[in-house]
């Protein structure tokens, strides 16, 4: 689920129907603002959408597209997205452009990008670039010591800089300290 602070407008991803959904404030309904095309990769379809994150500074909705193995951009009022990260044509991988079921994002007050990799077992920081870097976790490698992540599912910054980590697979939320 995603807000835009200065509307209250509400998007929220409706997986099983491969879409987001708006509901404008007050509304007792809602529309379809990204996806709704059914299940697939082509870019005016989503697959299986899960975290997203309204970035005002585009107006769009930065998706996590969980089977589709990519990060994309939708700009509101478009028919297809961009891609970010990830594949195109619905292809895991681990590489640094890569990604692996990717569950949660979030973005920081500088538009960079923070990918929960959730089959990757790790944190993926994207910045103006489709290769990424690992900032937490190793990749492809569960694990439960204090540098190890087991399937994340949400990622968050705050105003430091400082990140907390959904590790689902170890019942915890991790926080890294910026360096």
């Amino acid at each position: 689920m995603a807000r835009d602070p200065n509307t209250g407008t509400l998007y929220i991803s409706d997986s099983g129907n491969n879409r987001v959904m708006q509901y404008l404030y007050n509304a007792s309904s809602g529309n379809v603002v990204a996806g709704g095309n059914g299940y697939g990769f082509a870019t005016n379809q989503l697959a299986y959408p899960s975290g997203i994150f309204f970035d005002s500074s585009s107006n769009s909705l930065v998706i996590a597209n969980y089977l589709g193995h990519n990060i994309v951009r939708w700009t509101l009022g478009a028919s297809s997205w961009t891609l970010i990260a990830g594949s195109t044509n619905g292809v895991a991988g681990s590489s640094s452009i890569m990604l692996n079921s990717p569950m949660g994002l979030t973005l920081d007050s500088s538009g960079n990008i923070y990918v929960a990799d959730l089959l990757n077992h790790r944190i993926q920081f994207f910045t103006n670039q489709s290769n990424g870097t690992t900032i937490a976790g190793t990749t492809g490698v569960a694990g439960s010591s204090a540098t190890q992540l087991n399937t994340p599912q949400g990622v968050a910054v705050d105003s430091q800089l400082n990140l907390y980590v959904a590790d689902w697979g170890n019942n915890r939320v991790q926080k890294f300290s910026r360096s």
